[in-house]
């Protein structure tokens, strides 16, 4: 009796989370309820990230990670003679995956860097449009870095290595579509009426691989060219047999087990897709995102953004990217975001140089002058009227603290358009001395001119870029703004550091 009475017995906690399990947001499979779910507040926060592309592209280390397609679907005559000139006819794609060896790849020299940088949150790619998984996914037979080049989790390894040497977040981007998948050549080729790459049963895959029933689409893969299609299903028979027979046989084969499959490994918290070729509902997007906010390790802080089928970009999603190194160019509603700054690492596993140089540079920069970007908002003004100067701005206990952002030093005098300032108005050089006031003459109709002291060369905070510090200005009438920026969610700038190396 009294084990029974145990049972049932609730603590002041356990109730406490039943209570707010009750109340916890549901989000249904639509793009209303998806959209409704507020960005948790780390990544507006966080406003500087690290894009990492790397995979079987980083071989050739030529043209762009589009290189397979460059040379096999859209034929570049620079590709297709880079080809020719430096490799043996009849090689193909996948001839380079032996290649791709990352022998020198030490995850926490990566961490250490990336830490050094200032960024928040790394993005690796899990997988691009080849189709080549840096981690060994069971989605994709042979062509993973398990099976085969590296014999290595990278997805893995970075991430521990990550979680263990860091406070950085870590994300993963991964390519809904595949360019020469004869499964997806297929559903386009119906006008996305089937689904088959999205959720095709494993028996249907394994009939079309094993019995070669159509050899245009093993060719259009890529693989079959010297026979290693064929090679992969065979080697892989009794495997497939055994998957089939004892009832693992899933309903969603490609792109949505892969996933499922990283985010329950990895916990990943951006989710960063591409390759959204089709309607969404086509790719299930919502049906995944519902899950993934809902149900998935990582419900409460995940991040995603707006790349999920045809017209999602820019409407749909958590952040915005809209297009590739997207701007604006004009004061948007929903301003703000972030930068995620790319770095391709090289084959061996090893950061180049000056890549390492740029991020360290960048980080002893963001030492300085991190409080002008990290936890900002925007500005009633985000360019200065005036002059060259960038604004952005926080709030503490009612109290609003600009910085204006300068991309060339000053001689003597500096005027500004936008700050209007007070008897009380208070400018300062971030990381030079805090109590050395800059004297200032407030304008006739309004603006300010600043008088810049003479600094010595060994006195300069930093190098690059100079962040003034205005405090106690008069406050323009930004409420309007504001609001608008509180109801909308951040963009996500995308600004491509160097090309794969």
């Amino acid at each position: 009796m009294c084990q029974k009475m145990a049972k049932t017995m609730y603590t002041p906690a356990l109730l406490l989370s039943l209570i707010f399990s009750a109340f916890a947001v549901k989000y249904d499979p639509t793009w209303d309820s998806i959209d409704s779910r507020p960005l948790p507040s780390w990544y507006d926060e966080a406003k500087l990230g690290i894009f990492i592309h790397w995979g079987v592209f980083s071989v050739p280390s030529f043209s762009s990670e589009w290189f397979w397609y460059n040379w096999k679907g859209t034929a570049l005559p620079g590709v297709v003679d880079f080809m020719q000139k430096n490799y043996r006819p009849g090689f193909t794609y996948a001839d380079f995956a032996p290649m791709f060896t990352t022998e020198f790849f030490v995850p926490n020299e990566w961490a250490e860097i990336f830490q050094a940088s200032g960024a928040k949150y790394i993005v690796l790619t899990s997988k691009h449009h080849e189709g080549f998984t840096n981690w060994p996914s069971k989605y994709s037979f042979n062509w993973n870095s398990n099976d085969t080049g590296p014999h290595r989790d990278l997805v893995g390894e970075l991430a521990a290595a990550i979680r263990d040497k860091t406070d950085i977040r870590f994300g993963l981007y991964h390519s809904m579509f595949e360019w020469f998948h004869p499964l997806y050549l297929n559903d386009k080729k119906n006008n996305f009426t089937t689904q088959d790459f999205v959720q095709v049963h494993t028996r249907l895959l394994y009939r079309l691989l094993s019995k070669n029933i159509d050899s245009r689409l093993h060719k259009s893969y890529g693989l079959m060219e010297t026979g290693k299609l064929q090679i992969i299903i065979g080697t892989h028979r009794n495997s497939w047999h055994g998957f089939i027979t004892k009832g693992r046989a899933n309903s969603r084969f490609k792109t949505l087990p892969e996933l499922y499959e990283i985010v329950n490994n990895y916990k990943p918290e951006v989710v960063w897709s591409d390759g959204d070729s089709g309607p969404d509902t086509y790719w299930k997007s919502t049906e995944f995102l519902a899950w993934l906010y809902n149900e998935s390790p990582v419900k409460d802080t995940v991040v995603v953004n707006d790349r999920w089928g045809n017209g999602a970009a820019c409407h749909h999603g958590g952040f915005y990217t809209c297009t590739d190194r997207y701007n604006p160019g004009k004061l948007q509603n929903h301003c703000g975001g972030n930068m995620l700054m790319n770095v391709g690492p090289q084959k061996d596993g090893k950061i180049a140089p000056i890549f390492e140089e740029r991020l360290r540079q960048l980080g002893s920069w963001l030492q300085i002058n991190g409080e002008a970007i990290y936890g900002t908002k925007p500005w009633s003004h985000q360019n200065d009227t005036v002059a060259k100067g960038v604004y952005t701005s926080k709030t503490n206990g009612g109290k609003t603290t600009v910085y204006a952002t300068l991309l060339q030093w000053p001689s003597g005098q500096l005027t500004l358009g936008a700050p209007m300032v007070t008897d009380s108005t208070v400018i300062t050089l971030l990381g030079y001395d805090q109590s050395n006031h800059f004297q200032f003459t407030k304008g006739a109709t309004g603006g300010v001119t600043i008088n810049i002291p003479a600094i010595n060369f060994n006195d300069m905070p930093c190098e690059w870029a100079w962040v003034l510090k205005f405090e106690n200005l008069q406050q323009h009438d930004n409420k309007d703004h504001a609001s608008k920026y509180l109801k909308f969610k951040p963009r996500n700038v995308n600004v491509n550091f160097g090309d794969i190396n």
